[in-house]
């Protein structure tokens, strides 16, 4: 190959060597952008996501004041101590529950409600504990209460409306049998399901983490509906009925009526 002149050399250097300089120099913030981005991404917190949709009108529920003191069942005022509200989300980190149509699985709706309750507890200053299905936590469990949110299968289809209940035999039966009262009467007001009493079964109320947590701990668990019936509900408007949930729990630790 014939060698090319000194002057073409020197014409085609100022022509291509810029770009070519550029082009470098572009990669190399890319190839840097990227490693700051996975480091970004390594040090982010991870939370439980919202693993559901949810639909415009399903915004955030809104966190209240609370007072200084809070009233305890018995009537007589008790400041916020250390201990918190415990909330287990049903079947997490275990199994996954219910299954419908072979893609909704009722762990995912668990999960999704009750993280929406947890954080409104949280902003509304209460401690609040976020707990799997058989979390190592449970064991000897102190808490203000503790609710398990799960939902109803659908192997009913026209099955509507929600279980509330508490441990069949419970040492503090009348501090129980409150907070499921408010659960029961708050969050009927706030859903509009209806309570549906008579399918209440065994295992609700011989429910293993009754039998786990500190037998002086107000437990409860609720079947927040049917994943046929009222699917809308529990998929599209996961707010409203988290803020059932959370109404049920201050009407109890505020020491309301029903």
């Amino acid at each position: 190959m014939p060698e090319t002149p000194s002057h073409v050399r020197s014409q085609q250097s100022s022509r291509f060597g810029a770009p070519r300089f550029l082009a470098v120099v572009v990669l190399l913030s890319a190839a840097a952008a990227m490693v700051g981005g996975f480091r970004g991404m390594a040090l982010a917190p991870r939370t439980p996501p919202t693993l559901l949709p949810t639909v415009t009108g399903d915004t955030p529920v809104s966190a209240t004041p609370i007072p200084t003191a809070d009233a305890s069942p018995t009537g007589t005022p008790t400041p916020a101590g250390p201990l918190p509200i415990g909330i287990v989300a049903g079947h997490w980190g275990y199994d996954s529950g219910a299954v419908c149509d072979g893609w909704l699985e009722e762990v995912d709706v668990n999960l999704s409600i009750a993280w929406r309750v947890v954080s409104t507890l949280r902003a509304m200053a209460y401690e609040t504990d976020l707990l799997e299905e058989f979390d190592p936590r449970l064991e000897d469990y102190r808490a203000r209460a503790l609710v398990s949110i799960h939902a109803d299968a659908c192997t009913v289809p026209y099955a509507t409306g929600f279980k509330v209940a508490r441990v069949a035999d419970s040492v503090v039966p009348e501090v129980e049998d409150l907070l499921v009262d408010c659960l029961i009467s708050r969050y009927q007001a706030r859903t509009g399901l209806a309570f549906h009493e008579w399918s209440i079964t065994p295992d609700m109320t011989h429910y293993h983490t009754f039998y786990e947590i500190d037998p002086g701990t107000p437990a409860a668990i609720i079947e927040v509906g049917f994943m046929a019936a009222d699917r809308d509900i529990l998929l599209n408007r996961q707010s409203l009925v988290a803020q059932g949930i959370v109404d049920g729990i201050m009407c109890f630790l505020n020491g309301e009526e029903p």
